[in-house]
């Protein structure tokens, strides 16, 4: 039996601003629909969205299996031929035996010591930016944006005098993973891949020259059973490594921080805790709850790899099904009371992070961030407040990289 039809709003700023009552009345009265506009099956449950995530009959990448011919899809399209070759060679959405391959290498380099090494760093940076802060600051820009650009930066080794850029280029590659972009938005996406592709190369050139401590140089040199990463692995997944690495935490931060300050009682909480020398794993909890309340990255997608059935609905190798993870973190089969901020939930199963063999490579430097951005500015700011407690937040873009333009704040 199909499946019911729904358009789902994505575009519409008033969804993107608050989804949650929508995804609610889907959720519970059409779980499972089809958006005939996008051509896409989309699930809301926590249950149906964990178990794709965790069936290896749908891949973020279905090429590895299937000519386009074989799809009858269209030829790729020469405007986005660089962003095309960018995202069909890097982790995210590559498929075994290649993601294995991939993930072991970048593994080998992107251990836990090694981002847990960073806290003392993060804590600087954070200092200095807190700093410089006046009587009234936009968190997105002032303090959320510098911190993960910056730590991605080290890490990986680019230089100061080379950074200025990073952050642009990231956000006009990631505009291309919205179901609907523009002609224009391709043409800046690929110039991005090519200049971020151009710094990159040159990188990794002068590391195999002079091997330094970081993370360029440990990708150089990961090996693993006598193979290495090619030149344009290596690239793509830096690429990859800025993009994930701070839009989860930009957006993560400051649509929890949004949140907070609207419930006040939260933020008082943080706020008597934050002085107290353990108060880091209270941080930690709180960020998961942040993170499953109000979504950073609220949709993804797979591919269907075998003729399938679905929730009544036949499917073939090549289309899509559209994970919404923002209404899988409010279902109330998975969550109690879930529509409720609660920074002590445990457990909390949230699915911002992903599952399965996908799951998010960077969580543990995405959650160490926001621990401690939050912590600091909690705590150099107890009395902070929403500039303008009645205006309604603006999102910058769509739904799939949801982030506020804005977010007005005064310290006291």
């Amino acid at each position: 039996m199909p499946l019911p039809e729904f358009p789902l709003p994505l575009g519409d700023p008033a969804f993107v601003r608050d989804p949650y009552p929508l995804l609610a009345r889907l959720r519970g009265e059409t779980p499972a629909f089809r958006d005939p506009a996008l051509n896409r099956v989309f699930l809301t449950r926590h249950a149906d969205i964990a178990a794709v995530l965790r069936d290896r009959r749908f891949g973020r990448s279905v090429l590895h299996r299937y000519s386009r011919d074989e799809l009858g899809w269209p030829p790729p399209d020469p405007r986005q031929a660089n962003f095309d070759a960018f995202n069909g060679n890097h982790l995210l959405d590559s498929e075994p035996p290649k993601h294995t391959r991939l993930r072991s290498l970048v593994g080998l380099a992107f251990t836990p010591r090694r981002v847990e090494a960073l806290s003392g760093r993060i804590e600087a940076i954070l200092a200095a930016q807190l700093a410089g802060l006046g009587d009234g600051f936009d968190l997105v820009t002032d303090y959320a944006e510098p911190l993960p650009v910056t730590v991605i930066a080290e890490l990986l080794g680019v230089p100061p005098g080379e950074r200025a850029m990073l952050r642009p280029w990231s956000a006009a590659i990631v505009r291309l993973y919205e179901p609907t972009y523009t002609g224009p938005e391709q043409d800046e996406a690929e110039r991005a891949v090519l200049d971020f592709s151009a710094l990159l190369r040159d990188l990794a050139q002068k590391r195999r020259a002079e091997p330094r401590d970081d993370l360029i140089t440990a990708l150089v040199g990961a090996e693993q059973e006598g193979d290495r990463l090619s030149e344009r692995e290596l690239i793509d997944t830096c690429i990859l490594l800025l993009n994930a690495g701070h839009e989860a935490s930009v957006n993560g931060l400051t649509a929890g921080v949004l949140a907070l300050l609207r419930g006040r009682e939260q933020w008082e909480r943080l706020v008597e805790a934050a002085s107290r020398e353990d108060s880091l794993p209270l941080f930690r909890t709180a960020v998961e709850e942040l993170l499953r309340f109000d979504t950073p990255l609220p949709l993804f997608e797979r591919y269907v790899l075998d003729d399938m059935t679905l929730h009544g609905e036949d499917l073939h190798p090549g289309e899509k099904v559209g994970l919404l993870y923002a209404s899988g973190n409010r279902d109330p089969h998975r969550f109690e009371d879930p529509d409720r901020l609660n920074l002590t939930r445990d457990p909390n199963p949230h699915l911002t992070f992903g599952l399965g063999i996908h799951y998010c490579l960077g969580a543990p430097l995405a959650r160490l961030e926001l621990a401690l951005s939050l912590r600091a500015l909690v705590r150099t700011f107890p009395e902070l407040r929403l500039k303008d407690p009645d205006a309604d937040p603006e999102y910058v873009g769509g739904f799939v990289i949801r982030g506020l333009r804005r977010l007005e704040v005064m310290p006291g």
